[in-house]
């Protein structure tokens, strides 16, 4: 089958079906190889109730949450920057070991933005 053929199958609602189907592969894949994914999923159990109960308004709860959501958002994108990385193979190549730590750089800012926003949030 060509590529027009099987584009015309996978519109509309078979597209998000099938989409929503490898998202939560992907889901489950970072669950099982990622213990960094597990322990910030683990976090979020104990943080969103906290910064539902700590904002006192909409805009706060959002950001309260919507910030500590953002950190294992972070860490799919960088497990998956990971991942191509290693399909390449294990030696050290200079631009293979830049990409995975701009990755990991990307996570640590997005620690630190979840801590600045609950920061001013609770005490500014």
């Amino acid at each position: 089958m060509n590529s027009k053929e099987h584009s015309w199958k996978n519109t509309g609602f078979r597209r998000l079906w099938f989409a929503l189907l490898y998202s939560c592969k992907g889901l489950s894949a970072a669950w099982k190889n990622e213990a960094a994914f597990r322990q910030e999923l683990l976090a979020l159990i104990i943080v969103v109730p906290i910064g539902w109960s700590v904002g006192e308004n909409g805009v706060e709860k959002a950001l309260l949450i919507g910030v500590a959501i953002v950190v294992p958002i972070v860490e799919l994108l960088n497990s998956a920057i990971e991942a191509v990385v290693d399909r390449f193979g294990p030696e050290h190549h200079e631009l293979s070991g830049r990409a995975k730590d701009i990755g990991s750089a990307a996570v640590l800012v997005s620690i630190g933005l979840a801590v600045v926003v609950w920061v001013l949030v609770l005490f500014a």
